[in-house]
């Protein structure tokens, strides 16, 4: 051990891998990678909140006799409008049964009925195929792979660890910068694997955790690799709406299993869709807005009276349980939602090994744009990607061996917040950011708004950049004070929110029509000559890519 570096810090390596974010994805991908590789797990969270744990629906695959993995890839073809990728498609459905295979072997107790595997139906599915453990899958996954994970010979999982930079040396992702506590090193690497989830944190009304902020975005394009189909966000027509009360998603299996959407007036909000409760997430979520602005209200209302009760209570006792936190009991009256940002379809573009276009660089998960989703994500495929993408880390290129550096002794760092910043400011900040992304990049989007929302974007961040407590990441290793530690962690989450944030509204400003997850008001319609991916480099600026059939 070098006397010079604090005794819980980090081994700088070089190790082989370094996958960053602990949910499904992350997990899955430590247990695909080769035996014999040393792996070190970064989770930014110190507890065990993540995305895929907050998962209700399920995984989509097929199981049933009746089904056939021609209709999933029909169906989430059509659920993508005309952006998915073929081929990443195919090889989607056709790894998904084997995946729910390996799922069990480890341990994933899926809910079964008389006929195997229980199934329910989900948005713009035309089988019931989606599997699940009640309510609460992706819990139950992500317990079943940490579970495993923490058995994995030559890993380490480190909590509380935020990447502040990815390192690049000859055009090649070789490691990390990591803020570990009050420690600000380097780590080196053979290869780098984002697994750090999506951006809808980044607006006001969502159902992801705070740490999904798009900061993987961030990080991979500051770095140069691409980023695609940022402008693609699902809003989930159905998460609770309470004033005071965090959102919380009510999953579209309620409404598979039979439960029904009524406006102010009991009407239904979405009998002029073809289907109806069950149409593609999208044409829902606009449907509830466009109800609620011709009402005055807030909220439509979700009504699970047409299912049976013990029905109910045995498949969501999740969902039945945080409504009765509230005071509220679905099986006797309807509760109250509204759409809220559930799912980022792009992210950082890699290809069917989950290679991003910087070598060393890899991307699972929501972090990553795979090409499955096209413009608008069919429920229930988001868990199954992760876990499909990562069984193709079990043949990732490490590249060259790295000679160990000899990082340099840390030194002692304190520096305050300059000017009129403090951490309250930097926190309030961060909550205005949110709510500007609600308003101008959220369901209904317009040009105008798109325009002088990026203006304002591109002087803020101007503006943080000014802040000398930056300049530290540039330094080799450092000891921070409690204060300078506590403020670089606010600075970053709010200059990576900024820097994603921009991006987002630059490819929402690009694609000048409407199509899925992206939708317009002065361009309501789609155009054929938009059917084609957005892209973004630093390299290249915005262009576009041509869908792989």
């Amino acid at each position: 051990m070098d006397p010079s570096r604090p005794l819980d810090a980090i081994d700088p390596g070089p190790w082989d891998v370094v996958v960053v974010g602990a949910g499904a994805a992350g997990l899955m991908t430590c247990l695909e990678l080769p035996e014999g590789l040393s792996v070190l797990l970064l989770n930014r969270n110190t507890g065990r909140r993540s995305s895929s744990r907050w998962a209700q629906g399920g995984i989509a695959a097929v199981t049933r006799p009746e089904d056939s993995a021609g209709s999933h890839a029909d169906d989430t073809l059509n659920a993508g409008a005309g952006l998915c990728d073929g081929d990443a498609v195919r090889f989607l459905v056709d790894a998904a049964p084997r995946c729910v295979d390996r799922l069990q072997q480890l341990g994933m107790a899926f809910d079964r009925d008389g006929h195997g595997l229980a199934t329910t139906l989900e948005a713009a599915h035309s089988h019931r195929r989606v599997l699940h453990v009640q309510d609460r899958t992706g819990r139950a996954l992500v317990d079943v792979l940490r579970e495993r994970v923490e058995r994995r010979p030559g890993l380490l999982h480190r909590r509380g660890v935020r990447v502040t930079r990815l390192d690049v040396q000859n055009g090649r992702c070789c490691g990390v910068q990591v803020l570990d506590g009050r420690h600000l090193q380097h780590i080196q690497a053979r290869a780098v694997v984002l697994a750090s989830g999506g951006g809808g944190h980044l607006f006001a009304n969502t159902t992801n955790p705070a740490q999904a902020c798009g900061e993987g975005i961030a990080l991979a394009w500051q770095a140069g690799a691409a980023v695609e189909d940022l402008e693609f966000v699902q809003f989930h027509p159905t998460a609770l709406r309470l004033d005071d009360a965090p959102c919380f998603l009510i999953s579209e299996a309620v409404r598979g299993e039979g439960g029904v959407l009524v406006d102010a007036q009991g009407g239904s909000p979405v009998d002029h869709l073809l289907q109806r409760d069950l149409a593609p997430r999208d044409q829902v979520s606009r449907a509830l807005v466009q109800r609620m602005w011709e009402q005055g209200v807030a909220q439509m209302w979700l009504d699970f009276s047409a299912i049976p009760r013990a029905q109910a209570e045995a498949r969501f006792p999740t969902i039945l349980d945080r409504c009765s936190e509230f005071g509220l009991n679905p099986l006797e009256r309807p509760i109250p939602v509204a759409p809220a940002a559930h799912y980022w379809m792009g992210g950082v573009a890699t290809d069917l090994q989950a290679a991003t276009d910087l070598p060393g660089l890899y991307a699972v998960g929501e972090v990553a744009c795979t090409g499955v989703h096209g413009a608008n994500r069919l429920a229930s495929n988001s868990l199954m990607e992760c876990l499909v993408f990562a069984h193709r880390l079990a043949e990732i290129d490490l590249g060259p061996a790295i000679k160990p550096s000899n990082p340099a002794p840390p030194q002692a760092y304190g520096q305050a917040l300059e000017g009129a910043i403090t951490s309250a400011g930097l926190m309030e900040q961060i909550e205005q950011l949110r709510l500007f992304c609600w308003q101008r990049a959220g369901v209904d989007r317009s040009g105008r708004r798109l325009n002088a929302g990026l203006d304002h974007l591109r002087c803020e961040l101007e503006r943080l950049d000014q802040q000398p407590l930056l300049n530290c990441l540039q330094r080799d290793a450092l000891l921070l004070d409690d204060s300078s530690r506590r403020d670089l962690n606010l600075l970053l989450d709010l200059r990576h929110r900024l820097v994603t944030s921009k991006l987002m509204l630059e490819a929402c400003l690009f694609r000048q029509e409407s199509r899925g997850g992206h939708f317009r008001t002065d361009a309501p319609s789609s155009q054929p000559q938009w059917q084609c991916h957005s892209r973004q480099s630093r390299a290249r600026g915005l262009h576009t890519r041509a869908v792989r059939p």
